[in-house]
């Protein structure tokens, strides 16, 4: 069960990278954090493995899947790459995979005939993931609360930048003044204009 769900986590992040099609990237995604999932659950984290499927692989890819939609995940990409990325980007993947190639190698592999370590029977429940949010680890907690509300407030300021009100203004206002001097120019005093019967006005 590790290796297949190990399988399926690595599956899915290749496939997140790899893919053009947004849409498909967050398939690949719902994958990957189902995966995780599995880990959490292997490692007798039941709470955190919950919570990994409800809120991650449920609410938060059901908002990716409307953004993709609303934005078009059916188009390839246009952006040009950052200058020196494609020479870049195998170099940081190898780097990273000998790093994680010498972990597993080194110690991991050394745990396999043993029968890893003892919990207690109130681990991984919701009470003891609150002991450890809110006393242990309150500030990496409240920190990544502001983080996720400054990316919220940013996200309402980028979508609202994707307006040009002055485009729209500036065609309303020519629209308007146009349709002002239009009647304007048709408009003839009567006083001077002259009678049908060609007197004089009344």
């Amino acid at each position: 069960m590790f290796f297949l769900a190990a399988l399926g986590a690595l599956g899915g992040a290749v496939g997140v990278v790899a893919l053009r099609n947004p849409f498909y990237g967050v398939l690949a995604l719902i994958v990957h954090l189902f995966s995780l999932a599995v880990l959490f659950l292997l490692l007798t984290a039941a709470f955190v493995a919950a919570a990994q499927v409800v809120v991650y692989a449920g609410a938060v890819m059901v908002l990716y899947v409307f953004v993709v939609a609303y934005v078009g995940g059916s188009e390839e990409p246009t952006f040009d790459p950052i200058p020196g990325q494609r020479f870049l980007a195998p170099l940081m993947g190898a780097a990273l995979f000998i790093e994680l190639s010498i972990a597993v190698l080194g110690s991991s592999l050394l745990a396999f005939e043993t029968h890893g370590h003892d919990v207690g029977p109130g681990f991984g429940n919701p009470a003891g993931i609150g002991k450890l949010l809110l006393e242990s680890f309150l500030l990496p907690f409240e920190a990544s609360s502001i983080l996720l509300l400054l990316a919220a407030v940013g996200a309402i300021v980028l979508a609202g930048r994707r307006d040009t009100p002055g485009i729209g203004m500036g065609a309303e206002v020519g629209s308007s003044k146009h349709s002002s001097e239009a009647p304007a120019e048709r408009f003839e005093d009567p006083s001077t204009s002259p009678s049908p019967a060609g007197g004089a006005p009344s």
